[in-house]
């Protein structure tokens, strides 16, 4: 097993990443969110060992652009074969832009969707997956959001969540009332540096990295020294230890 050394970035260092990939590199935001949410179901799948057909997965998607990277991850997750159920944090109406047209594609499916509300359960599942809230957290979660961090958290199945366990300040590593209790996480382009603290590390349970495309010039550009990771997949492994995050990789 090689240990690589991985740098980690701030919420700010992170928009600015989001900016250039547009604004240079003419990566458009629902590139970035495309491959973030294949990357997401196809860890999915792995977690269920590979089989997904007829697995009953739940999608929790916010209205934001990490909400969006689940919807991309619900519509592959339903073409492969699973029966999966998409719980909106809002009214379907309210989501707008990028996510907006995720869902629209996912309303052209006929894909089985809901929105929390009042009194409601999720569904028995073989996994949940948490994408409410992104790196941009800011304070407690409210309202259905919160709610719907209550009912994940209660559920029995393993929850995967998407860049950030929703409730962890990704940036800083602290830790809000409620926030998710992950198994697994998929961080994106490079990992968080909140994560190096012990809580919020906790809350990510076993981490990983998925590659949304960043270009290495771009990292340069920024003055960031990123080893290239994805040669060999374009999900790795990440562990955190001795104040450090490593990129665990086959020999």
């Amino acid at each position: 097993m090689n240990r690589i050394a991985v740098p980690t970035v701030s919420t700010e260092q992170m928009q600015e990443v989001d900016r250039l990939m547009v604004e240079v590199y003419h990566i458009e935001l629902i590139q970035m969110m495309e491959n973030a949410g294949r990357a997401l179901a196809t860890l999915a799948r792995r977690l269920l060992d590979g089989d997904i057909v007829d697995r009953p997965v739940v999608v929790l998607a916010g209205r934001g652009n990490n909400g969006g990277g689940g919807l991309v991850a619900a519509r592959h997750l339903l073409n492969w074969g699973a029966w999966v159920q998409i719980v909106l944090a809002a009214a379907a109406e309210t989501y707008q832009g990028v996510p907006g047209h995720q869902l629209a594609i996912l309303q052209a499916m006929a894909a089985p969707l809901a929105w929390a509300e009042e009194g409601w359960e999720l569904p028995p599942a073989d996994l949940v997956v948490d994408a409410l809230i992104g790196y941009g957290l800011s304070g407690d979660p409210r309202g259905s959001t919160r709610d719907l961090i209550e009912l994940a958290n209660s559920s029995a199945a393993p929850i995967l969540s998407l860049d950030t366990p929703s409730g962890v300040d990704a940036g800083t590593g602290a830790i809000f009332i409620p926030h998710i209790q992950a198994q697994a996480t998929l961080t994106l382009a490079l990992p968080k540096r909140g994560f190096l603290q012990q809580a919020a590390a906790a809350a990510c349970g076993e981490l990983y990295l998925a590659d949304i495309s960043v270009p290495q010039a771009l990292y340069l550009q920024m003055g960031i020294d990123a080893p290239n990771l994805f040669a060999r997949d374009s999900i790795v492994p990440l562990a955190v230890a001795e104040g450090a995050i490593w990129s665990m990789q086959q020999a």
